[in-house]
């Protein structure tokens, strides 16, 4: 026993003595490089022209330009404007269908104008302090003026559009009536008036 122990430790020995053999390094492969797959796509062909000729394009014609029919107006005998539920009196407002009738438009605007200045005054009835002009008593009313106004300037436009010639043209009808009254405090009722304008061409008389 005591002989095998001791060749097992002289093999051990002469095994430690050998020089460890260092293990070759594999060879290295040489990666094959695959070809890279290029898709190509089928070029497309111009697609050439039909053989077959084509018109010439015809040589543009001289249009006649025809002349459309004027819309003639249809001349009206007369205008009218109207002023409804006016803030004004109707007191006021009859003066002032007096004092404007049978007037060219333009001047009675201008002498409204007057009147809205305190340079005119318009001719009342009653126990009212006396004025300077042609008449006995007169007041200012502004407020129904400026309605008037507003109204007039309408008038003038309607004369225009119905062919009417305007320096021909008088106011021949002007009226003032009540109006739809509403109620207020105190059972009395608010100040409305209606107003009817018409003018019409009156032809002068041949001296």
């Amino acid at each position: 026993m005591a002989e095998l122990k001791s060749v097992q430790l002289s093999e051990k020995k002469q095994a430690h003595k050998e020089p460890k053999q260092k293990p070759t390094a594999p060879a290295q492969q040489k990666k094959e490089e695959k070809p890279i797959a290029v898709q190509t796509t089928p070029t497309t062909q111009p697609v050439q022209p039909s053989a077959v000729p084509q018109p010439e394009p015809a040589a543009p014609s001289e249009t006649k330009k025809e002349l459309k029919p004027e819309n003639k107006r249809i001349k009206k005998e007369e205008a009218i404007a109207n002023g409804v539920s006016l803030h004004a009196s109707k007191k006021h407002c009859m003066y002032i269908c007096t004092f404007i009738k049978n007037k060219p438009i333009d001047l009675a605007i201008k002498e409204l104008e007057e009147v809205t200045l305190f340079k005119r005054a318009i001719p009342f009835k009653g126990e009212i302090p006396h004025r300077k002009g042609d008449m006995m008593s007169g007041r200012y009313p502004i407020t129904a003026a400026r309605l008037f106004i507003t109204i007039l300037k309408g008038l003038k436009g309607n004369v225009v559009v119905n062919g009417l010639d305007l320096d021909k043209t008088r106011i021949t009808w002007a009226s003032a009536s009540w109006a739809s009254r509403p109620a207020r405090r105190g059972g009395t009722r608010f100040k409305r008036s209606n107003v009817v304008l018409k003018a019409r061409e009156i032809m002068e008389a041949k001296k």
